[in-house]
């Protein structure tokens, strides 16, 4: 175990406001939510349906991202700055041919790509009526999110919490005010809701970049970094990303499939699985918190020409860290989990069975806490993607997806079953991710 004080002090200083962020972004999609849903049930219904399309584009500029940390993290612990900013304009490049991409596709036919998560025709005119001024978000999103990815690269974490306070005021003040008519305005429904969120995007992006041309010091970023391409580094960039590229694509596409699956429920498990999944989503952001961190830290350490004896400290001690707050994560989901289910107007039956599935997903917490930042902190930011890419075709669409599929259409198991079947990998993942970790060869220096 470390005994470094200052060690802790630079985890907790990157986790939390990543946390803090997250969580503010969750309150955001749930506010929109509340508004949507007390407008009319088909515009959330169409809305819901069009953030599937910003949830997969979402996963896959997080896999963009990723890959630029795990080598830029390596570069900034060499004091390579000038190295990040190339593996960065790949990085940035690679997004913008894939929000093209996108863009054109809903820009073509939204009704069809609405059309994919929902036959109803009332679903699909509003769902068709928000995406097509939502996509005008997807260029802002995307530079916004591989700007912040090059950042947190240099351990700098605070100006993203700063965006997303800006964001959850800015886009629910303006879809209070368009959503509903208020202070003189038209009631617009979702264009006012895509309104508002593409103001805050736009907000986002000038503050950023404000931010970067007078405050940040470090990396001294200018719009020219992003026109020096080196080959080299292309060639290195896309080793080492495919991989966590195609895992969260899968993963969106893992989560629009969880989502039909739990569709084909009783409308008593939709609304407990609806109540279940939010509390745990919030709760969830620990982990996330956790893995972003320690990507951050251990390409650090690898940069800097940490030895591998070490690096096997510091995952150690991540370990500890990470079982700690698993069990602090688990009960507080458990301690929420009474208040925040009174706050719901649903049958005995649901509030039943939503208490039912949190039981579970605060012990499914613990391993999650576990598995996720072991295997996408330590072993992801120690360079060895391929590892996490075998796990995650294996676990989540060899066994935990067709598990699922079986369970609920062929055994047509209780729902309680389903969301057992669809959470196992949680568990299980834990124990490729330990023996990785501990006794495996996850080291890799992966810079020039």
């Amino acid at each position: 175990m470390i005994r470094d004080k200052k060690f802790y002090k630079t985890f907790f200083f990157l986790c939390l406001p990543i946390v803090l962020q997250n969580m503010i972004t969750l309150g955001v999609n749930l506010a929109d939510n509340l508004m949507l849903g007390r407008y009319a049930e088909s515009a959330l219904s169409g809305v819901t349906a069009a953030n599937q399309v910003q949830f997969i584009y979402q996963n896959i500029l997080m896999g963009v991202g990723e890959g630029m940390i795990i080598l830029a993290s390596q570069y900034w612990g060499g004091k390579k700055i000038a190295e990040m900013k190339k593996v960065a304009a790949v990085a940035m490049w690679l997004g913008v041919f894939i929000m093209a991409v996108l863009f054109t596709a809903v820009a073509v036919t939204p009704r069809g790509i609405i059309g994919l998560f929902s036959p109803d025709d009332a679903i699909i005119t509003e769902g068709a009526a928000y995406i097509s001024l939502i996509k005008f978000t997807y260029p802002v999103f995307c530079v916004t999110t591989l700007l912040l990815a090059l950042l947190r690269s240099s351990k700098n974490v605070k100006i993203a919490l700063v965006l997303s306070i800006s964001t959850l005021f800015i886009n629910c003040g303006i879809n209070w005010v368009l959503i509903y008519g208020h202070l003189g305005f038209p009631a617009m429904g979702v264009r006012g809701a895509a309104i508002g969120t593409m103001t805050a995007r736009a907000v986002e992006l000038v503050i950023l970049i404000c931010y970067l041309a007078f405050r940040e010091k470090a990396l001294k970023i200018r719009v020219r970094d992003f026109f020096g391409i080196d080959k080299l580094l292309v060639k290195d960039y896309f080793r080492v990303s495919l991989p966590v590229i195609l895992i969260q694509s899968l993963w969106g596409l893992n989560t629009a499939m969880q989502t039909a699956i739990l569709g084909h429920l009783t409308s008593a498990a939709i609304a407990a699985n609806s109540m279940a999944s939010n509390l745990y989503l919030m709760v969830k952001t620990m982990a996330i918190g956790e893995a972003s961190a320690t990507g951050v830290l251990i390409g650090n350490a690898i940069g800097e020409g940490k030895t591998e004896e070490e690096l096997q400290s510091y995952a150690r001690t991540f370990q500890v860290l990470f079982l700690c707050i698993g069990v602090f994560s688990g009960l507080v989901l458990f301690a929420l989990s009474t208040p925040v289910l009174s706050l719901y107007n649903f049958s005995d039956e649901a509030r039943s069975l939503a208490r039912i599935f949190i039981n579970i997903l605060c012990i499914v917490m613990v391993g999650m806490c576990y598995e996720m930042p072991t295997m996408s902190g330590v072993i992801k930011g120690g360079g060895d993607t391929k590892f996490l890419m075998k796990v995650d075709l294996i676990s989540i669409w060899g066994i935990v997806i067709p598990l699922s599929l079986f369970a609920a259409f062929v055994l047509n198991a209780s729902p309680v079953i389903v969301v057992i079947c669809l959470n196992l990998d949680q568990l299980f993942k834990c124990i490729p991710a330990a023996i990785k970790v501990n006794f495996g060869h996850w080291c890799k220096k992966l810079t020039r």
